[in-house]
């Protein structure tokens, strides 16, 4: 894992973006803190790098160049299938000079440029330039678990791991993309390529750039995710399948010459990655957890035991205090780039700093829920598209329809999510697919009371609901369940990802995620809704997959938690409420996005409107960071 940065230019004098370089790197040090190493070509490019070594630690520093100084690569990820690939290019008679992916990577690249990409199986992010053209690719792994942003300014093209390192060029200042600002205080994330920074653009999942120079020539996708399901797929090869699948995800991001461990809530993700992880563990795999102190139903430790336990594996443990909240969210602000969704950010921080005096490499459970339908929303809605089904006789998804009875049994599990189906089925009941699903992520009805009339008035939700209608529907499948997941793969799940690099490399710690190995992902993502979903049963295809895996009180849990902060409490008294009441009405209730009667408002209801505070305060940090 490492950060890279690069200046392209078309001609002209590159010393004078050294200096550039040199604060580009500073920003990202805490990605790489074992190397750095900058490489200059005259009239093309400035390319940085700072390396944390995780494979052939000794060698494979970067840029690498190819032997005949043609090609340079900047670099940062795993290459999984690395050794695999070595075997391959040592067969075809290419000489290689270590044993790091690093040259593995730069060796594909020279003999089969854009065509090399199918081959990887890895978390990545990278800039591959030819010297001879001064053309170069800008290229982000399958599911976005690496991040890459550009830049234009002028004549020439920024390219980092991070905004704050863009951010660091002279020409570039931090401003608000209003469109951006629409979409966040819709769903508490952007929308396509936008990122909250005016002129800030993120490389999209599973794309590469091409340019020449200071300019993009194309952008295009090199690997999409296609909910084309396999009818011929039945319950037991399905599991089966899956079984296989996360067992061989696991086993090649064990790959590692350093130590590692694992990430470990309690919930069955992370339980069935660190108990596969565990197989293959050479030496002790210590589990790294957090928990706080305000109540049971802040505190899944039981859990997390019961798997160490079982795995006879070391469980460490964090309790992050409201003292902690208070002297971490300024920080993680700025580490973070953009705001985040929910507070679950700032446990994470701390137990990847945690992770950070044991390991340098974590494994963990992101993406599950995404994946194998882990969230009570789904059940939510896929219960109202079965009710309109059983009523209406509606077979709009075809063979894929779950009904009514299928889901009955499941319907105790929806106990806790009360006011959000009462929320849910206030108006516009049975409506479209994607307008039913809109209402349910958007956040914006809950916001609106406390925002100012412009900023009310100044958001586009014609266009955002057009845009979202367009990547809810971009999936080959009729399948309400397809269409759910597919879209929040695609938006989601980047916000999630993104949390999970910043708090680890923040710590300079490697997370791994095998559950979004891309073939992992196209292999659920084909098997037919209805078993898949299993009658409104959470991941329900990886429960069956995960038997004799995992302890059976896991597979049996019912309480989903999903690290939940304690914030509501905080909020009534002591050194959260102190910090909120000055950065809202101190601070935000000057800057015209949330009205000062609304912030009142907001800070009266405390713990009932947790998430607004939330979502204020992470806003009004960001602004405060980068000085917007």
């Amino acid at each position: 894992m490492c950060g890279l940065a690069t200046i392209h230019i078309s001609g002209g004098i590159v010393d004078e973006h050294a200096a550039t370089m040199d604060l580009m790197l500073e920003q990202l040090q805490h990605r790489g803190p074992d190397g750095r190493g900058v490489l200059h070509i005259p009239g093309q490019l400035v390319m940085g790098h700072t390396r944390l070594a995780i494979i052939d630690v000794d060698h494979g520093a970067q840029p690498m160049q190819s032997a005949n100084g043609r090609y340079a690569l900047a670099y940062n990820g795993e290459i999984y299938n690395y050794v695999e690939l070595r075997e391959y290019l040592l067969r075809r008679g290419v000489h290689l000079r270590t044993f790091s992916d690093t040259e593995v990577l730069l060796e594909l690249l020279i003999r089969e440029g854009e065509q090399a990409l199918g081959r990887l199986n890895g978390m990545f992010a990278f800039v591959f330039h030819d010297r001879e053209a001064n053309e170069w690719m800008a290229v982000r792994d399958p599911l976005g678990v690496k991040p890459l942003y550009f830049a234009s300014v002028g004549d020439a093209l920024v390219v980092a791991s991070e905004i704050k390192a863009l951010l660091c060029h002279p020409r570039l200042t931090a401003a608000l993309n209003d469109r951006a600002m629409g979409e966040y205080l819709n769903f508490q994330f952007c929308l396509g390529d936008r990122t909250l920074f005016r002129g800030i653009h993120r490389v999209l999942p599973g794309h590469v750039l091409h340019g020449r120079g200071g300019e993009i020539l194309r952008n295009s996708a090199f690997w999409s995710l296609r909910f084309e399901v396999d009818e011929d797929l039945d319950g037991d090869s399905s599991i089966e399948l899956v079984r296989v699948a996360v067992e061989d995800a696991v086993r090649m991001q064990m790959r590692s010459d350093v130590a590692a461990g694992g990430y470990l809530s309690g919930g069955l993700d992370s339980s069935v990655v660190a108990a596969l992880a565990v197989e293959h563990a050479q030496d002790e795999f210590p589990l790294f957890h957090g928990k706080f102190a305000e109540g049971p139903e802040f505190d899944e430790s039981a859990h997390a035991q019961d798997v160490a336990e079982h795995l006879r594996s070391p469980l460490h443990t964090v309790v992050p205090t409201a003292q902690d909240f208070v002297e971490w969210l300024p920080k993680i602000a700025f580490a973070m780039d953009e705001p985040v969704a929910g507070p679950g950010v700032f446990p994470q921080f701390l137990v990847s700093r945690l992770a950070s005096e044991h390991v340098k490499v974590v494994l963990g459970g992101q993406g599950g829920d995404e994946l194998f339908g882990g969230y009570a929303r789904y059940l939510v809605a896929y219960l109202e598209q079965a009710l309109k089904g059983a009523i209406l006789g509606d077979q709009e998804e075809g063979n894929h329809v779950v009904t009514l009875t299928s889901v009955v049994d499941q319907l105790p599990v929806l106990g806790s999510y009360f006011p959000m189906m009462q929320y849910f089925w206030a108006d516009g009941l049975f409506g479209s697919m994607p307008e039913r699903y809109l209402r349910l992520v958007s956040r914006l009805e809950g916001a609106a009371q406390y925002l100012t009339s412009d900023v009310l008035s100044s958001i586009d939700t014609v266009d955002i609901r057009s845009e979202f209608q367009s990547i809810f529907n971009d999936v080959d499948s009729p399948s309400y369940i397809n269409k759910m997941l597919s879209f929040d793969m695609r938006t989601v799940l980047p916000g999630l990802l993104h949390v999970e690099d910043r708090a680890s490399m923040y710590s300079s710690v490697e997370s791994r995620v095998p559950l979004l190995d891309h073939r992992l992902v196209s292999l659920v993502a084909s098997i037919p809704p209805q078993l898949k979903f299993g009658g409104g049963r959470p991941k329900h295809v990886l429960k069956r997959a995960a038997r004799n895996v995992v302890p059976e009180s896991i597979l049996a849990r019912e309480d989903k938690m999903g690290f939940p902060v304690p914030l509501a409490g905080w909020l009534r008294s002591g050194p959260v409420k102190e910090f909120a009441h000055d950065v809202l009405l101190g601070r935000a209730a000057a800057r015209g996005i949330y009205s000062p009667v609304g912030l009142e408002k907001l800070l009266a209801e405390g713990g009932v409107a947790s998430r607004q505070v939330w979502g204020a305060l992470a806003l009004e940090l960001w602004f405060e960071a980068f000085d917007v």
